[in-house]
């Protein structure tokens, strides 16, 4: 079997949205929210993606951080 892709939601999103996410046999997913900017940098480095509203900022330090990102998304 392949290696899940990680994903973190770093903002509040819909309850159902996340038990879809984690019903998914391809997702290994972690929602850690309220975080700092300096938190997020150093949280992101294993995730492979990110979802996001606009409590979080993918800045600049976030995405050099996240050598493994290949999809960030904003629900919204």
């Amino acid at each position: 079997m392949a290696e899940k892709l990680k994903v973190l939601v770093a903002d509040s999103i819909d309850a159902k949205a996340i038990e879809t996410l984690k019903a998914h046999p391809a997702f290994e997913v972690t929602v850690k929210t309220k975080m700092t900017p300096e938190e997020l940098v150093a949280f992101i480095p294993p995730f492979d993606a990110i979802i996001i509203r606009s409590a979080s900022k993918v800045t600049r330090p976030v995405i050099e951080a996240g050598k493994s990102l290949k999809l960030i998304a904003r629900a919204g």
